[in-house]
């Protein structure tokens, strides 16, 4: 397995980044390639455990192992076989998981863990260098005709899948391009969008149609969809965003992240921007700006506000800081809930743990000014959880403002339009219900996956749930199907 002392010889190490003040001027992606021996030796880390626990800490079941070994040995081929064998878009992933499967890393019990996530990019970076990557050649088409709503991880997941399978697939977009959360969400120094636009080129030439523009619900009838096609995939995400109901929350200059980040994206693009009303969604230059939440969104908040050369960048986070390190209570091979520094806090934010907003202070014209915030005392459950809080004694004060970022995450998908006119049944928290065992709505004919059906989760698990939908659609249809699963069979 790869070089057996590797693990002994060489420890973790990242590739190189662009400096961070060379990096704020644009937009680009910064991250560079490890050198053929740099990547050759974190490879060779990889100890060929008796009992991998990175397959059950990826949720694609990625066969990790094996791959590494044929990086070590220099056999690309056979390394994006396998890679590509359970994951659809190793170049997404590659730059954007949180990297479930390297907390699972048995190295990871007392040395850091393999660096799984660059490796996979490397894989496919080298495989479309080597044309190795090859739109699918459908030898056989079954009839049977699929539309897939949404075309971000999950939707694209399973339409890749799915004309793999034969059938004939469209894919429905509401935005100008397709994506999803891939193109309109994720900030591009941290994907920049010709990634995208290279993997639905070849989606494109493999068969599958893309119709953008195009919202399902409001352009077009469901009804008219479900006469025209055998099954509809909903795989629409979750895009309902939290809100924070304190005073002032409808001044101009609060804004949700997730429209920050859109329209920015809009701009590196250089798309016109119909924002609503006509008014600026939120542009952070000269401006002091706090990011209310502390999960990703908020962190490439950060990473854009920085960009956009703010006064100032505050993020805060209602929970307390974490540990910097695994907890008796966070055991391995669990996601242990540790302290994460992201590359846009290294370029600089004031990070502020168990502080709450309690409300925004406006101007005479209406314009955040100031932020009036408290701080917390948490009560730690025997379980090592924050369980409960109360505001510590003469905490509370005024900050200055001029944008605040509503980073709080998603509630559930929008009800309005298409799954009111299904009338579908949705969960208990508001997404569309279907089983993990069959991806079946209460509607005939109508599947989901994806954050429409589990909730706001990783693109990691959302390309996992297309994959399985696929299956399942793929079953329902001809009885039976030759689709892999999530261990690559």
């Amino acid at each position: 397995m790869g070089k057996t002392t590797g693990f002994l010889e060489f420890t973790r190490e990242l590739p190189p980044k662009r400096k961070v003040e060379e990096r704020l001027k644009d937009y680009n992606e910064f991250v560079e390639r490890y050198a053929d021996e740099k990547l050759n030796q974190q490879a060779g880390r990889c100890m060929n455990c008796g009992v991998p626990f990175c397959h059950s800490g990826c949720p694609l079941g990625n066969i990790i192992p094996e791959f590494n070994d044929a990086v070590y040995n220099k056999k690309w081929k056979e390394a994006y076989d396998i890679l590509s064998s359970t994951n659809n878009f190793p170049e997404f992933t590659g730059r954007i998981c949180p990297a479930p499967c390297e907390a699972a890393c048995v190295l990871g019990i007392n040395q850091p863990a393999i660096t799984i996530e660059e490796i996979e990019k490397h894989i496919i970076e080298i495989a479309f260098e080597n044309n190795y990557v090859q739109p699918a050649k459908i030898l056989v088409r079954t009839g049977k005709k699929i539309a897939v709503i949404g075309s971000g991880p999950a939707g694209l997941a399973a339409a890749a899948q799915l004309n793999e399978a034969g059938h004939l697939v469209t894919v429905f977009e509401r935005d100008d391009a397709a994506g999803g959360l891939l193109r309109y969400g994720i900030p591009d120094f941290k994907l920049e969008k010709w990634v995208i636009d290279r993997r639905i080129k070849l989606m494109e030439e493999s068969g599958i149609i893309f119709r953008c523009n195009a919202n399902v619900g409001v352009d077009i009838t469901i009804t008219a969809l479900l006469r025209e096609y055998n099954v509809i995939i909903l795989a629409g995400g979750s895009t309902v965003p939290r809100s924070l109901q304190i005073p002032g929350s409808n001044l101009k200059g609060v804004r949700f992240a997730m429209d920050f980040l859109k329209q920015q994206n809009k701009r590196v693009a250089g798309k016109v921007l119909q924002p609503n009303g006509g008014e600026d969604l939120g542009v952070a230059a000269n401006k002091n700006v706090v990011v209310i939440g502390g999960g990703d969104t908020g962190s490439d908040c950060v990473g854009t506000s920085n960009r956009q050369q703010a006064k100032s960048v505050t993020q805060f986070e209602l929970m307390p800081m974490p540990p910097k390190s695994r907890t008796e209570l966070m055991p391995w091979p669990s996601y242990p809930m540790i302290l994460k520094t992201t590359s846009s806090h290294e370029e600089g934010a004031d990070r502020q743990w168990a502080t709450a907003t309690k409300e925004f202070i406006g101007d005479a014209n209406g314009n955040l000014k100031a932020l009036k915030i408290v701080d917390l005392e948490w009560k730690i459950s025997a379980e090592g959880r924050p369980a409960s809080f109360v505001e510590r004694e003469n905490s509370e004060r005024e900050i200055p403002c001029e944008l605040a970022l509503l980073a709080m995450g998603f509630m559930h998908p929008q009800k309005e339009g298409l799954l009111q006119h299904l009338k579908i049944t949705l969960d208990e928290r508001g997404n569309v219900k279907a089983t993990e065992k069959d991806y079946h709505t209460n509607i005939a004919k109508i599947f989901t996956a994806g954050d429409m059906r589990r909730g706001q989760s990783l693109v990691v698990w959302a390309i996992s749930e297309g994959r399985e939908c696929a299956r399942k659609v793929d079953e329902y249809l001809m009885g039976f199907s030759l689709l892999e699963g999530k261990d690559g069979r």
